[in-house]
């Protein structure tokens, strides 16, 4: 799921090379080899992000909802 979306990312920046260049618009930046480029940061990106929110999630609210079952047991006593 993830390589499509970033597959159609490149494929749309690459359709819009093609377009710019129809019309005769051209960037000296904007290349097949930025394009691919750019997919590889914004996957590379996505995967960083996602990574990030699973090390948060796993550390810091696994630890609140541990305090919270122990405040729990603790006052049942």
């Amino acid at each position: 799921m993830k390589k499509d979306v970033f597959t159609l990312l490149g494929g749309f920046l690459t359709a819009l090379l093609f377009f710019f260049g129809t019309i005769n618009v051209k960037f000296d930046w904007f290349t097949t080899e930025s394009i691919n480029a750019f997919v590889i940061v914004v996957s590379a990106f996505a995967a960083l992000t996602v990574n990030v929110y699973a090390v948060w999630k796993n550390t810091h609210v696994s630890m609140y909802l541990k305090q919270l079952i122990r405040k729990k047991k603790s006052q049942k006593k």
